[in-house]
């Protein structure tokens, strides 16, 4: 069941619907101004990649430039852009970034024992 966009001709906003039957889509009304007149868009749509591309992609040193091994901001943002691309959840990463006491570069040792 695919989801069209359309342009709402009166007040130039873009709406999304999910229309089951594309050939009589029901009445199709703008969110933002009631209008009906709506002119369908092309949408944009994506390939989903193989595990294997997006480990290549992550490898490629192009998408290293600006790594600073000393800083572990910059490592942590590595960090969760391969967690993104992984499908993981990068809430971890962001908890380190927030840690208090990395702005300078040195490790957080609040909870070493």
């Amino acid at each position: 069941m695919p989801i069209y966009e359309y342009s709402c001709q009166e007040c130039r906003k873009r709406n999304s619907f999910l229309v089951m039957n594309p050939r009589h889509p029901t009445s199709i009304v703008c969110r933002h101004c009631g209008s009906l007149k709506l002119e369908r868009l092309l949408s944009r749509f994506s390939a989903p990649q193989s595990e294997e591309s997006r480990l290549e992609s992550l490898a490629d040193p192009a998408n290293l430039g600006g790594l600073d091994e000393s800083d572990p901001r910059t490592v942590a943002r590595l960090m969760k852009k391969m967690d993104e691309e992984m499908g993981e959840d990068p809430s971890d990463v962001e908890a380190m970034l927030d840690q208090p006491g990395n702005d300078e570069g040195q490790p957080d040792h609040s909870d070493s024992f």
